[in-house]
């Protein structure tokens, strides 16, 4: 569902169009098949709609009606997708519309369980009419064992399981359990047999008809969140452990599957395939196809795992938007399909892994801040990023999608780095830290090439911020020390210094204008002409600390975003405030596309990176002042859309599917929809059936029997042939069989008192081409026809030419026609005059058609020889 567009005192240049980067949360996933598609779909839950995807790619078909509240749990059967939002249950068809509530529970629903016609429920006090103590049964899990009519068993918190009927509302037995919680219940592919988690780490085997433990296994990570079984069981929770029956062992292991905990496994049935989804916000796929049974991932779909904390667009078109996450992952979401979508990866320090070095231990902090240019990104690395408490940056190759070859630190030890610019040739990169030094670096060999300021530092506190204009003659940097300084590129000297009034927080450079925008810890706005270095334009309005800044491609806006939660667009020849609108969660980046036609934010506490349309490209926007107690209207954040090409279309979603009239116009020349084979070949059908005659001689039929079938009795009597042995064994036919008219001839007969001509042309349509033939040669009277059918015929043909609909059919029917009955047709005046008449209608539509394909000729064959 896409974000709807503004609201009234809402955004008058910026509407809602779609989020990128979000696929899963920590609900577990449903999985469905689909009979007619066969083909299997993935639904999984963001926020408050559902996403469902095809396994087989990946991708997405269809997003559901956003609910009330954010889903809890889902689950699914062969028609509906049961969603628990709240206290409330809504039931979505086509994966997309509310068609039923189910409503009476006291607290949040918990679990959902599908079985048959009947929906089954749980929150921690109720489970549909069967009331349970928290304190002596907590329900945490449920099942339906397989084959067990109207039978449900549920797991508790406390550990024990109870088996019910809930048709009778009776309990069937009480299973006292392991002495540790119920995580997850599992039927596995033998009856009476599931599998059964607990939050100990246990797994149990259990006959649950015979109240037998068949077998148990122990594995350290945690609770078990999810099981699946396949030929072994998988066990996951961020880790997936395969483990052998049979041998009763562990087959296999898949270390960090997930960077949280697995949300839910399931195997795809009749294929080696198993499908996972966690709170990481991934999707992943797992084909078994290695040596000793174990599993790699064959493909995925992953967005951040916790809040992206800078955007940025890379390259000129505006197709990708590059993001770095405080998962230390840096990403690259494109605009355009998801399957052009680029995953960077972490950042890892550049030495060997030692024994006993955890995972965790490799990977870099996360990135704070990073600059990208598409000038060299062919050559070398095109990316440079400054990580969070670290002194030295990272490059990035954007093509290969790895972490570069580079660490760039300048040669004395400083405190981390802060700013980052790379020029516009993508040859040098400008870092400054927080100890007040700017460092110039090659990124071709990634050598320190000198550093700003003549005692090592360019500023006497933390540097804010750094950038270089389009010839490489200027580095503007900013510092906390309230100054902003112009420095020349190649000597490294200062020119000219700019006391600030407040202390700079960030800053951002319109190469092609000229302006540099400065945020100040005031929550004010600067902006400075780097030609007369003076500030031009000073703006006041947000109520928090301005986290970023983006102008648009033409430098006639700057769009900031503050801690205030609301977006602000500021005109700068006017000086004035000219949007502003508020969002549910306060933005930490903006991002405008080098095109203009899109706006990228990220928000507070939110995975996902959010596109905003600029109405200004679609038509005229009147963009006023905004006074300046204006209060901003919210904006509601836009949702994922599908894919037009994935879009899954079924047989209950035809109505919506756009139908296209049958003539666009009357003056317009249509042509029927059959294959060629259907009248291309009616004047050939004589010579058609000469090369299909069978070369040899019929086959003699088979000799009767020696001994004549009897019928069982004392009496001996011989088997009467049955009537369909009777049918097959005649050659004769009953008398009034050629007296009889066809369907076609009775139909045909209304053409010439109604004029209805779409009934006999229908049936027509219906014939193939021997059957068609026959009919025509029918309608004279030789054939069981009569002459008025042939002038039937002929006014059929002439309403369909008059009409300009089956052009094609029209001509090849009478074409037919005249073959087969031209003699016949000389000897009648009347059919003679109709004829004359069709054949004045025939010349005036090909005069017609003639002009139209001589003027595109002409036309084509001009743009093809003339110099443009």
């Amino acid at each position: 569902m896409a974000g709807g567009g503004s609201l009234a005192g809402g955004s008058s240049l910026f509407s809602g169009f779609r989020v990128l980067g979000l696929y899963s949360n920590h609900v577990p996933h449903a999985l469905r098949y689909h009979q007619k598609h066969r083909e299997f779909y993935l639904v999984t839950a963001v926020g408050k709609s559902l996403h469902t995807y095809n396994v087989n790619r990946l991708g997405i078909v269809s997003i559901s009606n956003s609910l009330s509240d954010d889903i809890t749990c889902i689950a699914a059967d062969r028609m509906l997708v049961f969603a628990a939002a709240g206290r409330d249950v809504s039931a979505f068809a086509r994966n997309k519309e509310v068609v039923m509530r189910y409503h009476g529970h006291k607290q949040e629903v918990r679990l959902l369980l599908p079985l048959g016609d009947q929906l089954l429920s749980a929150d921690s006090n109720i489970y549909l009419r069967l009331q349970f103590d928290p304190n002596t049964f907590d329900v945490s899990a449920m099942m339906h064992p397989s084959t067990y009519l109207n039978k449900v068993l549920l797991g508790s918190s406390q550990g024990a399981l109870q088996l019910w009927n809930i048709k009778t509302s009776k309990l069937l037995f009480t299973f006292p359990g392991w002495s540790a919680g119920v995580t997850a219940l599992q039927q596995s592919p033998a009856v009476d047999v599931v599998g059964i988690g607990t939050a100990m780490g246990r797994i149990i085997i259990h006959n649950i008809r015979l109240d037998e433990t068949l077998m148990s296994f122990m594995q350290d990570w945690g609770p078990i969140s999810s099981l699946a079984f396949r030929t072994g069981i998988g066990v996951l929770r961020g880790h997936i452990a395969f483990w052998d029956l049979e041998r009763r062992q562990l087959a296999a292991q898949q270390r960090h599957a997930h960077n949280t905990a697995v949300a839910a496994a399931t195997f795809l049935h009749g294929e080696p395939l198993l499908v996972t989804n966690g709170a990481d916000n991934a999707i992943k796929v797992w084909i078994f196809d290695q040596e000793g049974g174990g599993a790699r991932l064959l493909r995925c779909r992953q967005g951040h795992s916790a809040p992206p904390t800078a955007i940025r667009h890379h390259g000129n078109d505006g197709k990708n938007v590059l993001s770095a996450g405080q998962d230390g992952t840096l990403q690259s979401f494109s605009t355009v399909h998801e399957r052009f979508n680029k995953n960077l990866g972490h950042g890892w320090f550049k030495q060997k892994k030692k024994k006993g070095l955890s995972y965790e231990a490799l990977r870099l902090p996360a990135i704070t801040a990073f600059s990208s240019t598409a000038a060299r990104q062919s050559d070398w690395d095109s990316i440079v990023a400054c990580h969070r408490g670290r002194l030295a940056t990272t490059t990035w190759n954007y093509q290969r999608c790895t972490m570069g070859a580079h660490h760039l630190q300048p040669p004395s030890p400083h405190r981390d780095a802060i700013a980052v610019d790379i020029t516009s040739c993508g040859n040098f990169a400008v870092i400054g830290s927080s100890c007040g030094r700017v460092d110039v670096y090659n990124l071709q060999s990634g050598l320190h090439r000198g550093c700003y300021g003549d005692d090592e530092k360019a500023h006497r506190g933390v540097v804010r911020g750094v950038a270089t204009d389009t010839l490489n003659q200027l580095t503007l940097t900013a510092g906390s020390d309230s100054l902003l300084r112009f420095w020349r590129f190649k000597t490294r000297k200062q020119e000219e210094q700019l006391k600030l009034n407040a202390a700079p927080a960030s800053m951002m450079l319109h190469r092609d204008s000229g302006m540099l925008a400065l945020s100040l810890d005031d929550f004010t706005l600067l902006v400075v002409d780097i030609e007369t270095r003076r500030v031009v334009r000073k703006f006041a309005g947000h109520h928090g600390n301005i986290n970023d800044m983006t102008f648009s491609p033409d430098g006639r806006w700057l769009v900031t975003a503050a801690m205030d939660c609301t977006i602000r667009t500021w005109d700068l020849p006017s000086g004035c405030l000219v949007d502003c609108f508020l969002v549910a969660m306060a933005p930490v980046g903006v991002s405008m596309s080098p095109t203009g036609d899109f706006l990228a934010t990220a928000h507070v506490d939110s995975l996902g990176v959010y596109l905003w349309t600029n109405k200004s490209l679609c038509g005229p926007v009147g963009l006023r002042p905004l006074p300046a107690d204006y209060q901003p209207a919210v904006e509601t954040l836009p949702g994922v859309t599908a894919d037009e090409s994935e879009q899954e279309v079924t047989s209950e979603e035809v109505d919506d599917v756009y139908q296209s009239a049958d003539q666009l116009g009357v003056e317009l020349v249509t042509l029927s929809l059959l294959p060629e084979s259907r009248w291309k070949s009616l004047l050939h059908l004589d010579d058609i059936k000469r090369k299909n005659k069978p070369v040899a001689p019929p086959v003699a039929p088979a000799a009767a029997p020696f001994f004549l079938p009897t019928v069982p009795g004392l009496t001996p009597r011989f088997t009467a042939p049955t009537a369909t042995e009777q049918e097959t064994q005649s050659h004769l036919l009953r008398w009034g069989s050629l007296s009889q008219r066809s369907e076609f001839s009775l139909a045909l007969e209304s053409v010439l008192s109604l004029r209805a001509v779409d009934r006999p042309l229908r049936l027509l349509k219906d014939c193939g081409p021997s059957a068609l033939s026959v009919e025509l040669t029918c309608l004279t009277s030789e054939g069981g026809g009569a002459s008025s059918l042939l002038l039937a015929f002929i006014q059929m043909i002439d309403s369909m030419l008059a009409s300009g609909r089956d052009f094609d059919l029209a001509h090849a029917y009478l074409a037919l026609f005249l073959k087969l009955h031209l003699f016949s047709l000389s000897q009648d005046s009347v059919a003679m005059a109709a004829l004359l008449r069709l054949s004045a209608r025939l010349e005036a539509g090909w005069a017609e058609l003639r002009a139209s394909f001589n003027q595109s000729l002409c036309l084509l064959s001009y743009t093809k020889s003339a110099l443009l």
